[in-house]
């Protein structure tokens, strides 16, 4: 076998006794779950809003960004219920380049997956303690959940993941909302098979376990644009694919019949300044149909601070090393558009 074992990595019970959530943390996670659900469930008719960074490359900056969504989630917590991002893994494309946070937790140091895993777990505790929100990550690798899984909020399955059997038996295991994407093939029915796998109960194996999984009924979907023969992305945002996707989806049969829209990646050809107006577009579609008005129950928006990208090393606080983002004065001004369209 061609590859080097450099350590055994402690197992996600010993991390959590390491690195544990203080009560007052497990109250806000408490809450915080429950007001998430219930806008899949359609018991609240706010809007979720999945908002932040496209990767959480550094605490300060990322903790700095989501305080200031405290403050905007008080004038608007009537009409919009926010979720931040942390996203601490990053699927590469060609699989070169930074991994995230969970691989380098310092991008201009070498990879330490046990640092990662404990500065990720950090991160999102802090966030709780300091700012009352639970957040997002994206599940990469589904056997690394469990050292996260008392204390997000949300989570998702990327489109380069949504096609695998391992990401759709864990996701059938959660409890809480999982967004499948659909793939970058941009093929409707994939995503839909791997919600219908994820709300059905499974056996599998899953970190030397045999496991048996009851099935989550909060697995939903996540549009984001694809990708055509020849590399040209193309959106799905638009009134006609999102009412196809609505009619099929409740052909379906599936529980809690629910779209949230990503307004970057495919969707807006990673040009992060046309996420205004692809969520406003989408508003004015949920305006005119009733089944998206009911299904279409929020956006992912990738926001950070600063406006665009920066190559690791640049140092420019609070601007993506990743995928570029929209500023901080662009997503506030966002945000309350937004609500006042609701």
């Amino acid at each position: 076998m061609n590859m080097i074992f450099e350590k055994k990595l402690t197992i996600p019970m010993e991390v959590k006794m390491m690195y544990p959530l203080d009560e007052a943390s497990g109250k806000y996670v408490e809450d915080g779950r429950r007001q998430i659900e219930r806008i899949f469930t359609s018991e609240d008719d706010r809007l979720i809003l999945i908002i932040g960074p496209c990767s959480a490359d550094r605490d300060d900056s990322v903790l700095d960004y989501i305080g200031r969504l405290r403050g905007v989630q008080e004038k608007v917590k009537e009409k919009i219920l926010i979720v931040p991002r942390i996203y601490t893994n990053k699927p590469r494309t060609t699989g070169d380049g930074y991994k995230g946070m969970l691989h380098q937790p310092n991008p201009e140091q070498k990879p330490d997956v046990f640092k990662g895993i404990v500065a990720t777990r950090e991160l999102h505790m802090r966030a709780i303690k300091e700012t009352g929100f639970v957040c997002a990550d994206e599940i990469l690798y589904p056997e690394n959940h469990r050292y996260f899984d008392d204390i997000l909020g949300y989570v998702a399955v990327g489109a380069r993941s949504v096609e695998d059997q391992q990401h759709r038996l864990t996701a059938s295991g959660i409890e809480i909302p999982v967004g499948m994407k659909n793939p970058t093939s941009g093929d409707m029915s994939v995503m839909l098979n791997s919600i219908t796998a994820a709300q059905h109960k499974h056996t599998f194996i899953y970190r030397g376990w045999e496991v048996h999984s009851q099935g989550n009924p909060l697995a939903h979907a996540i549009v984001r644009g694809f990708m055509r023969k020849g590399g040209q992305a193309q959106p799905n945002y638009h009134f006609e694919s999102l009412k196809d996707l609505a009619d099929a989806y409740l052909a379906s049969g599936l529980a809690n019949p629910s779209i949230i829209v990503d307004t970057n990646h495919s969707n807006s050809r990673k040009n992060p300044f046309e996420q205004p107006r692809i969520a406003k577009e989408v508003l004015q579609s949920r305006s005119y149909d009733s089944d998206l008005r009911k299904m279409v129950k929020g956006f992912m928006i990738e926001s950070y601070i600063e406006d665009g990208r920066q190559n690791i090393g640049c140092g420019v606080y609070g601007k993506s090393i990743t995928d570029a983002c929209l500023g901080w004065e662009k997503s506030e001004r966002l945000i309350y558009d937004i609500a006042e369209m609701l």
